[in-house]
C-alpha cells in the first residue's frame, strides 16, 4: 500500500486533490496535514472524512519534529506539497507569514523527506505545486513556458518562487525525487472568498459592490480546480523525475470580461434582470506591483502526458456558481468575523 501525505488538504486546491486521491486510490493510505488557517476548512471533506484510508493531521508544515514522527509512523512513499500562503494582497499586507510557510515550511518538508528516504530514493516522489505568478508578467503577446525565467513581483510569488529553486536544489543535491508543476487560476467550489471570482459570487448574491482592480485591464488564465487535480495525478504517477509541468486551462480573461459573464450567470440564475449586477462593479485603487497578464503554455504537458482541461470557462463557471447557490450556508459561514474585518480593510467599499 502506497502511503501519500498531502500538505494543505483542507484548503481550495489542495481539499480536491485529497478527494481525488482519496475516491480513486483506496488501496492508499492518504494522510492530509493542514494548519487550519483562515483558508483550511474541514467541512470542505465532509464526503470523505469517514473513509478508512483517509486520515486528518491538524499540525502545521514548519514543526520538523512533528513531520519526522509522521514520516516514521507512516512511512510515506510519496508527498503531494499543496499547503501554501497563497493570495498576493495578503501577501503584500504580511509578506513575513509566506515567508514563513512558504519557504520555510518547503525547506523543512524536503528536510524530513530527505532523511527518510536517502537509503532508498526507489519509487519515492515529493511533488511541490507552484503557481504560474512565479514568471512574472507578460505583454499582450507570448506565453509562459517551463523554460521561462522566474521574475516574481510579489511576496506571495516571490515565496513560492524561493521555495521551487530549494525543491530543485534538494533534487540537485541529494537526488530527491521530485516533480514540480506551475498552475495558472483556479476557480470552482470550495474557492475561500478572498478570490475575485467566489468574492464576486458572494456579492451579487448579496447586492454588494463588486471591486474591480483599476481598470479591470489584467489578464488571467482560468482553469477550473478538478482539472488541476486530475493534471497533478497525471504527473504524479507518470511524469519525470525532475521535471517541470506548466498546468494551463487555454482560457484567457480580462478580469473586467469574466467579471460581466458571472454577472450575466447570475442574473439569469437568480431571476434578475439583464444588466441588474453589472451595476455593482466599483472600480477602486490598483495594488501595488499587479501583474497585467500570465498566460500558461501547457504542450509539455499534454504532449507528453496527454493531460488537457476537460471545461471551458462558461460551462465550467455555470457549475461553480450553481455550487455556491446551493452551498449558503457554507459561504456565510466562511464570510463571517474575521474576513469581513479583512474585506472592509483591503477594499474599503
Amino acid at each position: 500500500m502506497d502511503s501519500i501525505l498531502i500538505t494543505g488538504g483542507a484548503g481550495f486546491i489542495g481539499s480536491h486533490l485529497t478527494r481525488l486521491f482519496v475516491t480513486k486510490y483506496p488501496k492508499y493510505k492518504i494522510v492530509n496535514l493542514d494548519a487550519l488557517t483562515y483558508a483550511g476548512n474541514l467541512e470542505n471533506l465532509i464526503d470523505i472524512e469517514k473513509l478508512p484510508n483517509y486520515t486528518f493531521v491538524k499540525g502545521n508544515i514548519t514543526d520538523l519534529d512533528l513531520l519526522r514522527k509522521l514520516f516514521d509512523e507512516y512511512k510515506f512513499t510519496g508527498v503531494l506539497h499543496c499547503a501554501a500562503e497563497s493570495h498576493v494582497d495578503r501577501s503584500i499586507t504580511d509578506p513575513l507569514a509566506f515567508i514563513t510557510t512558504n519557504v520555510m515550511g518547503t525547506a523543512t518538508l524536503l528536510q524530513v523527506a530527505k532523511e527518510f528516504w536517502k537509503d532508498n530514493l526507489n519509487e519515492k516522489v515529493f511533488y511541490h505545486i507552484s503557481t504560474d505568478e512565479v514568471y512574472g508578467s507578460l505583454g499582450t503577446t507570448g506565453f509562459f513556458t517551463e523554460k521561462t525565467s522566474y521574475d516574481p513581483r510579489s511576496p506571495y510569488s516571490a515565496s513560492k518562487a524561493s521555495s521551487d529553486h530549494i525543491v530543485r536544489a534538494f533534487y540537485h543535491t541529494y537526488k530527491l525525487p521530485i516533480k514540480i508543476s506551475n498552475c495558472s487560476n483556479n476557480y470552482g467550489p470550495y474557492h475561500f472568498p478572498e478570490k475575485l471570482i467566489p468574492l464576486c459570487i458572494n456579492n451579487i448574491i448579496n447586492n454588494k459592490p463588486l471591486p474591480i482592480y483599476g481598470k479591470g485591464e489584467n489578464v488571467r488564465d482560468w482553469l477550473f480546480v478538478e482539472d488541476h487535480a486530475r493534471a497533478i495525478d497525471v504527473i504524479f504517477h507518470n511524469g519525470k523525475i525532475g521535471e517541470t509541468y506548466n498546468i494551463g486551462g487555454h482560457n484567457e480573461w480580462t478580469n473586467i470580461a469574466l467579471v460581466k459573464e458571472l454577472c450575466k450567470q447570475m442574473d439569469e440564475k437568480l431571476g434578475r434582470s439583464s444588466g441588474e449586477s453589472e451595476k455593482l462593479i466599483t472600480y477602486v485603487t490598483d495594488r501595488a506591483g499587479h501583474d497585467m497578464r500570465y498566460a500558461i503554455d501547457a504542450t509539455k504537458l499534454k504532449d507528453e502526458l496527454g493531460w488537457l482541461p476537460s471545461l471551458q470557462f462558461e460551462e465550467g463557471i455555470s457549475k461553480t456558481i450553481d455550487w455556491y447557490l446551493s452551498n449558503t450556508k457554507w459561504l456565510n459561514e466562511i464570510t463571517s468575523g474575521n474576513y469581513k474585518n479583512y474585506y472592509d480593510e483591503q477594499y474599503g467599499i
